[in-house]
């Protein structure tokens, strides 16, 4: 049995109005993980937030799962454990897609993730920060910890798993490796198997974070505040944000324009460069440079068909109703992509695509189009099997 933990208070969503934002909770796994890549991870908890309250049978519950730098925190206000809002916050809440009144919706921090999922930034078994040590998890590995999360809170079978990005490639991975356990399945803007542009994006940022003197060999944790890979992660973010947005974007909201009073000519910055070191500020603060590299790693190893005869057998294994929609104009994870899984999964219907200027993070700001998708699946359109 897998002992859960409560260490905050229980989440205000449930047995109350159930549209109040979610306190985080932990379950932890009483045996240590298996590892795709061999060897185990002992003492694993994955940090998770819920909304709602399940049915008496839990077939009401939801799982959301999140993209490389976010966390549980889908719905709800910043404040203490959230240094920032909720992420998908106009999908959660009373008369939105994932109505708390209707749905138990449950959302866990990645494992690797450094917002309460065990990861290297977490004590190991001796105490001391995981750091170097911490091996290469999958996205496999993260969906075996998700399940015995499912496990703990009684959920046989999700009413539907959702996710877009990192998120879409877990929820893939859940419905070929459980398909028993998911009625519904939402992919966003993710690939069945990450591609060799997309480890060629990874692999500068990888270089910068590991480059930066405070890394230390990923054994910075223990450094004084300021002394660890900041500037590293800072020019990761940089790269990584100019994937996530469209070049239409940033010519027509920025264009050659200099940052308000400032001159390129003497050593000032244009504005799409002030709008880069900002997202990259963000990013320092609230997160862990361990995790990024991790979490890329976890994200480049991503191969839904690794050891299943390839990617359409693995994807043939899947028999939830499915939905697959993709951003016009990511250049990140583009259409293809998504054409591929929704070509592929028995149960998606054509390939829906969001007409969008903000690229990948399109999945992300055109709220109401995911949220039309999203209640779309969920009211019945697609069969569920």
């Amino acid at each position: 049995m897998t002992a859960v933990e409560t260490v905050l208070p229980p989440a205000t969503g449930a047995g109350r109005e159930g549209d109040e934002p979610g306190r985080r909770r932990w379950v932890t796994l009483p045996e240590p993980l298996p590892l795709e890549a061999g060897g185990t991870l002992p003492g694993v908890r994955i940090a998770y937030e819920t909304w709602g309250t399940p049915n008496a049978d839990a077939s009401n519950a939801v799982l959301v799962l999140h993209a490389l730098t976010g966390d549980s925190h889908v719905s709800g206000p910043a404040g203490p454990g959230h240094a920032t809002p909720g992420w998908w916050e106009p999908l959660v809440g009373r008369g939105r897609a994932l109505d708390p009144q209707r749905w138990f919706v449950v959302a866990p921090n990645v494992l690797g993730g450094c917002q309460g999922s065990t990861g290297p930034s977490s004590p190991g078994p001796d105490g001391r920060a995981w750091g170097s040590r911490f091996p290469l998890v999958t996205v496999r590995d993260s969906v075996a910890a998700e399940v015995a999360l499912a496990d703990a809170l009684g959920v046989a079978r999700w009413a539907c798993v959702v996710g877009g990005s990192m998120g879409g490639m877990r929820a893939v991975e859940w419905a070929s490796t459980a398909p028993e356990r998911v009625a519904r399945l939402f992919l966003l803007a993710c690939p069945a198997a990450s591609s060799a542009d997309q480890i060629g994006w990874a692999s500068p940022q990888l270089t910068a974070i590991r480059s930066d003197p405070g890394w230390r060999g990923g054994d910075y944790h223990d450094a004084p505040p300021g002394h660890g890979p900041h500037v590293g992660l800072g020019v990761a973010r940089r790269m990584a944000h100019l994937s996530y947005r469209s070049a239409f974007e940033l010519a027509d909201r920025f264009g050659r324009d200099a940052q308000d009073g400032e001159d390129p000519f003497r050593g000032g910055r244009y504005a799409v460069e002030s709008y880069l070191d900002h997202h990259a500020a963000k990013l320092v603060r609230r997160f862990d440079a361990g995790s990024y590299v991790r979490l890329t790693e976890m994200m480049n190893a991503h191969d839904v068909g690794r050891g299943r005869g390839g990617v359409a057998a693995a994807l043939a294994r899947i028999t939830a109703g499915t939905l697959v929609a993709g951003v016009v104009s990511d250049r990140l994870y583009p259409l293809e992509q998504q054409a591929e899984l929704a070509a592929a999964i028995p149960g998606a219907g054509p390939l829906r695509v969001i007409d969008s200027p903000y690229g990948h993070d399109g999945f992300l700001v055109e709220a109401p189009a995911v949220s039309a998708l999203l209640g779309e699946l969920l009211t019945g359109a697609h069969p569920v099997t």
